[in-house]
């Protein structure tokens, strides 16, 4: 029973870190296993053995759901994206609108009275606003195909694979979104479901981008967890931030498809699948009631 609830968070998991919108950590954090899933990366890399061999038996399981999801979200997904963004985006913003005040109300005690750190919810929100505005591939003219990779090529996704696995473990931003505003969502996407397919030329972006994943993960587990551990308050606040702000990646996100869109507007948003977005968090958050008590 232990390893159906595991792999049935790992499966949430992944389902929110295929998409640009909420990170696999948000899902994580509203289902109540966040601290934990934090511990086990942190102590694969750091712990003696003993705690190593219980970190992978929990990392396995929350895995199993993990790549069940992940694989049935690249088949069908890369499409859908791409031919229906404005709902998509639309629901992406139900998630993180929804999201915000569960992540408040679980983190309550520590946010009251430390108002002064609302100053690192704006650093949140800047970094991704930045990020969004300055993105150097946002537009029509770049197009990015990694079945021909070169060295400069190879950098950039190598520091992509860094950074969205940064946001991923995260509960905050996306990962995806991220990839989303560095232009590589639906490449990379796309090179992993062509490796589904044994199209084996896009086998070393994949490498080089699964490389600068779990290099992102040696770096910025230990950060994450002392952060949580010695400066909860502010790191919470600045999540919020970053939450806050990946709304703007969001509506900017049909301007870096590879043949460009508007951005989301009033007249393109589907209040419809905004609700649906809400409805699936609140959904979550009842998940996680049920889970806690078996």
């Amino acid at each position: 029973m232990k390893l159906i609830i595991e792999a049935i968070r790992g499966f949430c998991m992944a389902l929110a870190d295929s998409v640009p919108g909420v990170s696999g950590g948000t899902i994580a954090f509203i289902l109540g296993f966040y601290d934990n899933f934090i511990k086990a990366l942190n102590d694969l890399i750091y712990a003696n053995f003993e705690e190593k061999k219980k970190a992978i038996l929990y990392l396995l399981k929350l895995g199993i759901g993990w790549i069940i999801g992940m694989i049935l979200a690249v088949l069908i997904l890369t499409s859908l994206f791409e031919s229906h963004i404005y709902n998509v985006s639309s629901l992406f913003l139900g998630f993180i609108i929804f999201a915000i005040p569960l992540i408040i109300k679980e983190e309550k005690k520590v946010l009251k009275g430390n108002y002064k750190n609302l100053l690192f919810t704006l650093i949140g929100i800047l970094i991704v606003v930045a990020i969004t505005y300055f993105n150097p591939v946002s537009s029509s003219s770049t197009n990015i195909n990694l079945a021909n990779m070169n060295v400069g090529l190879a950098i950039y996704v190598f520091i992509a694979g860094m950074v969205a696995i940064s946001a991923m473990v995260l509960p905050g931003i996306s990962g995806s979104t991220l990839l989303l505003i560095f232009g590589l969502y639906l490449p990379v996407v796309s090179a992993i479901k062509e490796l589904l397919h044994f199209n084996l030329e896009y086998l070393p972006a994949v490498i080089v981008f699964a490389v600068g994943v779990l290099s992102g993960v040696v770096l910025v587990i230990k950060l994450v967890k002392l952060a949580l551990e010695k400066q909860r308050s502010k790191a919470i606040y600045t999540i919020i931030g970053l939450m806050l702000g990946s709304l703007y990646a969001i509506v900017m996100g049909p301007t870096t498809l590879e043949v460009a869109k508007d951005a989301l507007s009033l007249n393109t948003f589907s209040i419809i699948f905004f609700i649906i977005g809400g409805l699936v968090i609140i959904g979550l958050d009842k998940l996680k009631e049920v889970l806690e008590k078996k």
